[in-house]
């Protein structure tokens, strides 16, 4: 029998992905999709790609029906505050935003710049990535999906750190994203003849999404993140400025990689030493829930770049979301996310 799941506030660009990919899900059906701005609205006229697929029409929040399984996909500060309506709507709860992703309430504070509203409830939530959270995942109630630049940056310096592979120095990370990564709602910054064209340095420090790869990495290392905005839609390409440890070698960086992610469905390691598609691209992986993660080794110095790329709606938000549902459910890993990719 299939589980329902509904979605609050399905207009906006994470929950039609999430929609999007429910709807190709086996296990799922999906019950209700919520809007207040496009209420009675065919779910189609906002995600057009979804025309034929699905006759669902956006309802009231407010007449959102129980479910066996809830993605609240809301802006930033709304789910924490409006938790207690929804809580008894399904016994599984995702949510898309930041609310619930922090367990240290100083990194939240520091980097949100102000008080977490409802700091009782975050011990119950389970941080939703899947390659490192796992076991944890199995019984989750409550999931906390990461942010897209945090999932870059995570799975990329993961295994070398948990493996001890780098040095104790400091490491500097610079995210290049797209332009869904800032959301529907049109901004300034967004409308196009300010958007086109442009590569603008949108967060050279302080990024929020630091404080998630902080609390996450093996050792607690010193990073710095620089956010780089381009004009692509879809997208994210991390590389990582680190050094190895004395004495260390290239064979240490695959071994790392191997012991961790040897088994990882949705990690693919990119290394060639012919043609053009030696490294990570975000446009290889548009649309599907892979992190392609590659490197080089500056021989003599130790400097290793890390670079990794994923679709920052698909795997750094929706797709790691079902995967971490997928999970939870005891289903195959990779229902509902098995699409490879376009190419060219």
């Amino acid at each position: 029998m299939k589980k329902t799941v509904s979605i609050v506030g399905g207009s906006g660009y994470a929950g039609g992905e999430f929609l999007r990919l429910a709807l190709g899900h086996p296990y799922l059906e999906v019950g209700q999709v919520t809007s207040r701005r496009y209420l009675g609205d065919p779910v189609s006229l906002i995600h057009p790609n979804l025309r034929g697929r699905t006759n669902l029409k956006f309802s009231d929040p407010a007449a959102l029906e129980p479910c066996d399984v809830l993605v609240l996909s809301m802006p930033h500060g709304v789910a924490a505050k409006e938790f207690d309506k929804y809580k008894d709507k399904a016994p599984i709860i995702l949510d898309l935003s930041a609310d619930f992703r922090l367990k240290n309430l100083e990194l939240y504070r520091k980097y949100y710049g102000e008080e977490h509203p409802r700091p009782d409830l975050l011990g119950q939530w389970v941080y939703g990535n899947p390659e490192l959270h796992r076991e944890a995942l199995k019984s989750a109630n409550y999931i906390a999906c990461c942010g897209c630049n945090a999932t870059a940056i995570l799975l990329g310096l993961y295994p070398l750190l948990r493996e001890g592979v780098l040095a104790p120095k400091p490491i500097f990370a610079t995210v290049i994203i797209s332009t869904s990564a800032a959301g529907a709602e049109p901004s300034l910054a967004s409308h196009h003849p300010e958007r086109a064209g442009s590569i603008r340095a949108y967060k050279p420090t302080g990024h929020r999404h630091t404080a998630e790869v902080l609390e996450n990495l093996p050792g607690k290392p010193e990073l710095y993140l620089t956010a780089v905005a381009t004009d692509r839609v879809r997208g994210i390409l991390m590389t990582a400025q680190t050094f190895l440890q004395d004495g260390w070698s290239e064979r240490d960086v695959w071994q790392a990689y191997r012991t961790v992610y040897g088994s990882e469905p949705f990690i693919r390691m990119v290394k060639v030493r012919k043609g053009i598609h030696r490294y990570p691209d975000p446009n290889v992986v548009e649309g599907t829930n892979y992190c392609d993660i590659g490197f080089e080794l500056e021989e003599d110095t130790g400097r290793l770049v890390v670079i990794s790329a994923i679709d920052n709606l698909v795997k750094g938000t929706a797709g790691h979301a079902l995967q971490s549902l997928n999970i939870r459910m005891g289903w195959e890993e990779t229902a509902g996310l098995e699409f490879t990719g376009l190419h060219p």
